[in-house]
């Protein structure tokens, strides 16, 4: 299987997107909504946490584990790949949003080079809203620098979006509230960006309120979509794993939380039949 792993709700915008783009395989989609939100947790929580997630999809029978989360993907990824993989699970691979979402922003192609900066880059000023942790990480300032190190990038945190979603609180004036008062330190200026990363994959469920509150000249990007499209290369270019994924279209949802609430919101966000169950991750060294 492919797992798709996040805190929350907010990677279901990823695996809807996946599921729309490689429709044949077979995914396993698992929600820490327990321990939810990650995003101003400490690096060390957020790391133990991830590698919880990530080996219990492995045990799963998962191949690849995408992290649908950008606060695991900036602040345990890096690590995860380097120490714990290789002598845990030596033949399997974890994947992040982060490296793709910055491709796109900047209009490089998938599987860019660091230094060799096509002439497809965008030019203008950029701008990504993201948790506080993934803010704090400074990981989306510091992959762009690697490769288009010229681009312009300002980031805004937004603390209160992932509650927001979590809480199903996605409409009404309560959400346009926050909605308004995080993006307005980014465009209420005289130069505002012209394109608009979101940086969290909880933030699509809230699109309809963001898009009232960016110009129309400013484009904003999901972070679904593009990723999709990268995994879709990614494997494209990995065949030895393509080789080793399931194509019975299954589709399994799992939720640290309550399994009837999990798939009653669940349902509801990406307009699809879902039935959960609950599991509980076990703490590893």
């Amino acid at each position: 299987m492919i797992g798709v792993f996040d805190s929350g709700f907010g990677g279901l915008t990823v695996l809807s997107s996946l599921l729309e783009r490689l429709p044949q395989y077979d995914y396993l989609y698992l929600a820490d909504n327990a321990r939810a939100p990650y995003g101003a947790r400490s690096f060390d929580v957020i790391h133990q946490f991830t590698k919880e997630a990530v080996d219990h999809l492995f045990r799963q029978g998962c191949q690849v584990v995408i992290l649908a989360c950008n606060t695991a993907s900036a602040r345990a990824l890096r690590t995860l790949q380097i120490q714990w993989l290789p002598h845990a699970w030596p033949d399997r691979r974890i994947l992040g949003v982060v490296r793709p979402s910055v491709e796109a922003l900047a209009g490089l192609p998938p599987g860019s080079i660091p230094g060799e900066t096509p002439a497809s880059a965008v030019s203008g000023r950029l701008a990504v809203v993201a948790t506080t942790g993934t803010v704090a990480s400074d990981s989306f300032r510091l992959e762009l620098q690697k490769f288009a190190p010229g681009l312009d990038l300002r980031q805004q945190a937004c603390p209160l979006w992932v509650p927001l979603v979590e809480n199903g609180e996605i409409e009404g004036t309560g959400a346009e509230f926050y909605v308004r008062k995080y993006l307005a330190p980014l465009f209420d200026t005289e130069s505002p960006p012209t394109r608009l990363l979101l940086g969290c994959t909880h933030y699509p469920l809230l699109l309809p309120l963001i898009r009232k509150f960016v110009p129309p000249g400013t484009e904003i990007l999901s972070q679904g979509p593009l990723v999709a499209e990268r995994f879709a290369d990614w494997i494209t270019r990995h065949p030895e794993f393509s080789d080793r994924l399931g194509t019975g279209q299954m589709r399994i949802w799992q939720t640290t939380d309550d399994s009837t609430w999990f798939s009653r919101q669940a349902g509801a966000l990406i307009n699809v039949p879902v039935t959960a169950t609950q599991v509980r991750l076990c703490q590893i060294d």
